[in-house]
């Protein structure tokens, strides 16, 4: 086991290390609106992230379901790389759907999430930019997957960090220097998957690659096997969405613009623990699948143990880091000093990251049934996460509690979806 368990260290520590990058970006955009456009600019922000989160949410369903089908079937790819081909033509079919939101449905979509008088037009400008680069995200994520599952998970996490910084300085220098507001900062980052895709094309130099494009007959059928293998991915970060909306709309009838502003200093920061279970679901995605193909049950077990195991700790690292200073973070990320806001951030980051010692769990274990093949028990837990059971307490706990009951509604539903979760994965288990 000693050699598995190099394997399954570096493969998460590099997935880590990429998806970290990724919540650096997020945190750099909310720092430098925050501090260019103040409360209204950061309620915008946090308005649009629920498409971000939508967008990229679809980009990993693409990605890791093509994937793990690819990993699943590795001799019928050995040729034309079908799980691939199959990706791509979908990533097209998603982008047009996009760009006719874009077209037709901003104005509309801006309202639907929230934006009023004060925060519509940042809001358009910022989701219109932003979607425009909707097909180089889908692509980058999608690459990203299938280099990872092809033996280069080191590529994958460097393409993520470079995409990454060079979103933060050009975040700065659209911004700053140049002044150009919200449309800078959305700019920024529709760029940085261009960036990504840049450095993943290094994985084709060479012939050290299974990843071949050529004509394959095209089966709706397999396309819906990959939207099922990568749902999971999906419905995870579509939790963060329909919580943002949800919450969103639950603080403006509570709080105004500053409650959203105040939630989405908490919303961002727990995008970088969302990041990190990501970066762990990532990285086993391959491992999982490959041993669960070969049938090596105490492999698959290993990986189960220490992927929670994993996951849990680093939830208390994160948990103690985010109590110690959350003044600190709040007052980062209030460049107009607004008391109330202050107060509804700190409360929100000290309640709101306990939820994430049952979200790790929920978030890492549904990866992985996902990645053995076990679709269904995977969906029920993200769906239970995204809406079935987060609205309804959502609901309940602002009402009687206002703000701090909806931090208190966060640790509510992931706690029930962990016991939903333990049951999905002692079944699973039992039948390996």
């Amino acid at each position: 086991m000693n050699a598995l368990r190099k394997t399954f260290f570096k493969y998460i520590s590099l997935n880590i290390a990429g998806m970290i990058g990724l919540s650096c970006y997020i945190l750099a955009d909310t720092y430098f609106i925050a501090q260019a456009l103040g409360s209204n600019g950061l309620a915008s922000l946090n308005l649009s992230l629920t498409m971000f989160s939508t967008m990229y949410g679809i980009g990993l369903m693409i990605g890791i379901g093509a994937a793990t089908d690819f990993a699943l079937h590795k001799a019928e790819n050995a040729g034309v790389n079908v799980s691939l081909v199959h990706a791509l033509v979908l990533c097209a079919i998603v982008a047009v759907a996009f760009a006719l939101l874009v077209l037709f449905g901003i104005e509309p979509l801006c309202y639907f999430l929230g934006a009023d008088t004060e925060t519509f037009h940042m809001t358009q400008t910022y989701l219109t930019t932003l979607l425009t680069f909707v097909p180089f995200f889908l692509l980058s994520t999608t690459m990203q997957a299938f280099v990872r599952n092809d033996n280069n998970p080191k590529l994958a996490m460097i393409s993520m960090l470079a995409s990454s910084f060079a979103n933060i300085g050009l975040d700065y220098l659209f911004m700053f220097p140049m002044s150009m507001g919200i449309f800078g900062a959305a700019f920024a980052t529709g760029l940085s998957p261009i960036i990504s895709l840049g450095v993943l094309l290094f994985h084709f130099v060479g012939k050290q690659h299974n990843l071949h494009l050529g004509k394959c007959k095209l089966s709706f059928r397999r396309m819906g096997t990959i939207l099922s293998l990568g749902f999971t991915a999906f419905v995870g970060e579509l939790a963060s969405a329909i919580s943002l909306f949800t919450f969103n709309l639950l603080i403006l009838g509570i709080a105004g613009n500053i409650g959203v502003a105040a939630y989405g200093i908490v919303a961002n920061f727990a995008m970088t623990a969302v990041c990190v279970y990501v970066g762990i679901s990532q990285g086993i995605q391959p491992l999982a699948s490959t041993y669960y193909g070969q049938k090596d049950t105490p492999s698959i077990r290993f990986i189960l143990k220490y992927a929670l195991s994993t996951g849990f700790v680093l939830s208390a690292i994160l948990y103690i880091a985010v109590f110690v200073f959350a003044p600190n973070i709040a007052s980062a990320f209030n460049s107009e000093q607004d008391a109330g806001l202050q107060l509804l951030a700190i409360e929100g980051l000290h309640l709101y990251f306990v939820g994430y010692f049952f979200a790790c769990i929920n978030i890492i274990s549904a990866a992985f049934l996902s990645a053995i093949a076990k679709a269904g028990s995977a969906t029920a837990i993200a769906l239970c996460r995204s809406c079935f059971v987060l609205v309804p307490a959502a609901i309940i706990c602002s009402r009687l509690w206002d703000m701090t009951g909806i931090w208190i509604s966060f640790i509510a539903t992931e706690a029930i979806v962990f016991v939903i979760t333990f049951v999905s994965l002692r079944k699973a288990m039992k039948g390996l």
